[in-house]
This record gives structure tokens, sequence and C-alpha cells, in this order.
């Protein structure tokens, strides 16, 4: 499921970005707890907080790390999950290919498939 618009825009207004955001997904602390919103940009990878009672607005920023970071692997099994910064983190099986893709697009950027139409 998409990140909806509105997240989109809170995070970019909440970090002051004016360029893409490349990726954007959500996570929770591992056992659940208090929830994050990973934004990767051009330049970097930002997690921000989200608190515990709500999942969609942003609270501080948790860390601020260079786009080349990797996000992954991650671990599936009785969830997705991941480690990052030296934290573990869940998320909804339907954002694992989110990550994937963030990782793949600096660490194996040949294996990426070529854009079917270059030109639009």
């Amino acid at each position: 499921m998409p990140v909806p618009r509105p997240l989109r825009e809170r995070c970019r207004d909440f970090l002051g970005i004016d360029g893409e955001i490349r990726y954007l997904f959500p996570a929770m602390a591992h056992g659940g707890g208090a929830g994050f919103v990973f934004v990767v940009t051009d330049d970097q990878v930002a997690v921000i907080s989200t608190g515990s009672l709500s999942r969609s607005t942003p609270k501080s920023i948790w860390g601020s790390y260079p786009r080349g970071t990797r996000i992954g692997p991650v671990e599936l099994g009785a969830g997705a999950s991941f480690e990052f910064a030296g934290a573990a983190f869940e998320i909804d099986d339907e954002y694992v290919a989110v990550v994937n893709a963030a990782d793949t697009e600096i660490f194996a950027r040949d294996s990426l498939p070529r854009d079917p139409l270059p030109d639009l």
C-alpha cells in the first residue's frame, strides 16, 4: 500500500526537503511501541520518530545518515524486520520491496531493470 500523500508532505516539511523523496516507508520499533518513518532522498536516509500514539505525525528526527547507508537486509519469518543504526525495526510485508529497492539503487545499480520509457 502506498504511503499517503499527506504523510509524504508532512515529512517533506518536517525535514525541510526541497528535492525529491526517493523512498518513504513506515516502521515500528521491534516488539511494538514507537513508530517511525524512513525517508530516503538523494542525499540521506532520515529516520523520523512519530511516537507511539500517531503513526503519521512527525515528532522528532531519530537519526540522519548518508545515502550510502544500507537499510536492509530484511529478515522474513514471523514478520518482516531489519536492523538499522543499532536498533531493530519491523515493517509490514508490503514495504519489504521498498527497502530492497532503496538498497539496490545504491549497492546493486546494475541489477535494476531498464526504464521502459526513458523519454518521459
